[in-house]
């Protein structure tokens, strides 16, 4: 066993040198390639005649109905692949060509995959896991996502839809392979089976796959988490496998700090990811103080783990509990200009300011006297918050009809006020006069709201679109035209073939005709 783990990273270095000689050579050899052709393409000109030979097969042997029907197969052909883009495109929010080319193809390329969820978590011992600096990680988890199997798909059983889009779901199966297997130096079974269970895109086939994982070894926790997540249809059942799973771990518990720093990451990772979610349980299940102690001990167990934003799941239990104060601790804590911001943090800022003047705000009594200090406070939080995501208001106001939040949200933009307005609706509700306040004074922050982030039609569409309308077009002209589109083919191909005659007389200066003539008889 020992040979085998210690041969590991010799095999792992070959690969890597091979890997990074192959990316090296690619591009020389690309060059020396088409160098070739151009080189073959010149000797072989006049003997072979290449230029009449084209013109006479192209321009003259052709009729113009083979260019009809080139043209208009190059069309169909196109407008295939773009309804076929389009429809992927609506269905998973990406592009195919666009996916198969980062997937497969960068990493021949010497490409270096890249994930915005990496380095979430933080090692025990205090080391950072590599990771993005914060200000270019875009994409999060969301801190309140709900629980897919007893959450999400009762929206499916309802509508027949999904909820979630297949990018939101590909983002969770990273997160999940990286923090729950993916630091130890060599796999158990159990792991590999679990690695390839995230990985599933049908539901069935990651459940089955983590039935199968138990089999090899009871004590696996991650898979107790899938089925958690994903085959618990309530609460209750969800917390009674995450609780499950928590005494399968409870060993790491027993260990001393030294053991500790020296465990692995992974089995930190899983630990702490079952007592947030046993927390989140508490909370939905009514048992809002058990939840927030859980919280509490959570952060004060791993106080490095800021990255993952349990004070945001802290927040919204304190609110729920009516603790103003306690939420007025935790925000003085986070809400530092050092730290990232998120809607959270900032309308709850907000919240807390206006909760103090709402009850007896009136926008008349205000335009007479003039706005107080208290009242200033409140509308200047207002607008920090409206400027930090400026799509939250009509959320709140219920000018934009709410759906269930994603997995992972991007900071600033809509996704997060879905995420940020749909736990906590309720809570602004319950401060009187809360929204009419935030209603009076949110517009005066812009003249003109943000529409970030914009949804854009990927590359590819539009390249196939614009391929097709030309092939059409050509198709068209050429069979209302021929004769028109004859000379203007033999224009563009006169055009065409106009710098290999430079480059070739070029060539016939520099070089002594013997050389070419001994060259073209070989």
């Amino acid at each position: 066993m020992e040979d085998t783990a210690g041969s590991n990273p010799q095999s792992l270095g070959f690969t890597e040198k091979l890997k990074s000689w192959l990316s090296w050579s690619w591009t020389y050899v690309c060059f020396i390639w088409f160098g070739m052709v151009l080189i073959m393409i010149y000797v072989l000109w006049s003997p072979l005649k290449l230029q009449e030979t084209l013109t006479s097969v192209f321009l003259n042997t052709l009729t113009p109905k083979f260019y009809v029907a080139l043209t208009g197969t190059s069309s169909l052909i196109s407008g295939l692949i773009l309804i076929f883009e389009w429809w992927y495109f609506r269905k998973y929010g990406t592009s195919f060509i666009e996916q198969v080319s980062v997937s497969h193809l960068r990493p021949l390329l010497g490409g270096v995959e890249s994930s915005s969820t990496t380095g979430l978590f933080t090692s025990v011992n205090g080391e950072a896991e590599p990771r993005p600096s914060v200000s270019e990680c875009k994409v999060w988890r969301n801190p309140l996502n709900l629980f897919r199997g007893a959450e999400y798909n009762r929206y499916t059983w309802v509508t027949g839809k999904e909820p979630l889009t297949y990018y939101d779901m590909n983002l969770s199966a990273q997160d999940h392979q990286t923090f729950f297997t993916g630091d130890t130096p060599q796999l158990r079974p159990e792991d590999a089976v679990m690695q390839k269970a995230w990985r599933e895109r049908n539901p069935q086939a990651r459940i089955r796959a983590a039935y199968q994982a138990i089999e090899m070894n009871h004590e696996c926790a991650a898979a107790y988490v899938l089925l958690a997540e994903e085959e618990a249809t309530t609460i209750t059942e969800a917390e009674r496998l995450f609780k499950k799973a928590l005494s399968i771990g409870k060993n790491i518990l027993e260990y001393t700090v030294h053991e500790l720093l020296l465990h692995s990451g992974k089995d930190i990772n899983l630990l702490v990811y079952i007592k947030r979610r046993l927390a989140m349980c508490a909370r939905k299940l009514g048992r809002i103080k058990e939840a927030v102690k859980m919280m509490r001990d959570l952060m004060k167990e791993f106080p490095l783990l800021g990255m993952l934003n349990i004070h945001e799941n802290l927040l919204e239990a304190l609110l729920e509990l009516q603790a103003y104060a306690d939420v007025q601790a935790v925000l003085a804590k986070y809400d530092d200009i050092s730290l990232p911001k998120s809607a959270t943090i900032c309308y709850t800022s907000a919240l807390l300011k206006a909760r103090a003047v709402s009850d007896k705000f009136s926008p008349e009594a205000a335009s007479r006297r003039g706005l107080s200090t208290a009242e200033m406070n409140a509308v200047e939080a207002i607008h920090r918050a409206v400027e930090f995501n400026p799509h939250v208001p009509k959320y709140l106001l219920e000018m934009k009809s709410l759906i269930l939040p994603p997995e992972h949200i991007l900071k600033r933009g809509d996704s997060e006020a879905v995420a940020y307005a749909f736990f906590h609706l309720q809570h602004w509700k319950r401060a009187e006069g809360a929204l009419n306040l935030l209603h009076c004074t949110w517009e005066g922050t812009f003249h003109e709201v943000s529409v970030y982030p914009k949804k854009e039609l990927p590359f590819f569409i539009l390249f196939t679109a614009g391929l097709c309308s030309f092939t059409a077009m050509l198709a068209m002209l050429t069979h209302q035209f021929p004769e028109l589109m004859g000379v203007f083919a033999k224009a563009f191909f006169s055009t065409l073939f106009a710098p290999l005659g430079f480059f070739a007389d070029k060539m016939e200066s520099f070089m002594p005709s013997s050389f070419w003539h001994q060259l073209t008889r070989i």
